[in-house]
């Protein structure tokens, strides 16, 4: 959905979420007022969040603008990698087979399980002793 002269996606990854404004540009992203490769400061998390791009071969025409909370680094690039995929196919409908084959228009559902009550984890157990 066009907001103003921005295309916009919503990324969800884990406990992560971003919010994604996409316009033409040269190929800028900025995550939470600094630039994406000292936010996330490792090169396999800045591979991560252009894979769309590479993807729809619209690699530096789109300046980002993304806020990000919750989550750890690797949750947050991945959100931001799907709010981005999200914006590219808001942006035009061409660009949805290609994200949609590469699998990058589906939320990843792998949360933390949670922890068990009497229990040491989620699925960690207490030794059992017969004796």
């Amino acid at each position: 959905m066009p907001v103003g002269e921005y295309n916009y996606g919503t990324g969800r990854r884990k406990t992560a979420a971003a919010r994604v404004f996409l316009k033409a540009g040269t190929g800028k992203i900025e995550v939470n007022g600094l630039e994406a490769d000292a936010y996330f400061g490792r090169q396999v998390l800045s591979e991560i969040i252009r894979q769309p791009f590479s993807v729809t071969e619209t690699l530096g025409k789109y300046d980002v603008r993304a806020t990000i909370k919750g989550g750890g680094k690797a949750g947050q690039a991945g959100a931001l990698r799907h709010g981005v995929a999200r914006a590219l196919c808001d942006l035009s409908v061409a660009h949805r087979a290609a994200l949609k084959a590469a699998g990058l228009l589906t939320r990843d559902p792998r949360m933390v399980e949670r922890k068990k009550y009497g229990q040491r984890g989620a699925r960690a157990r207490f030794q059992f002793s017969k004796r």
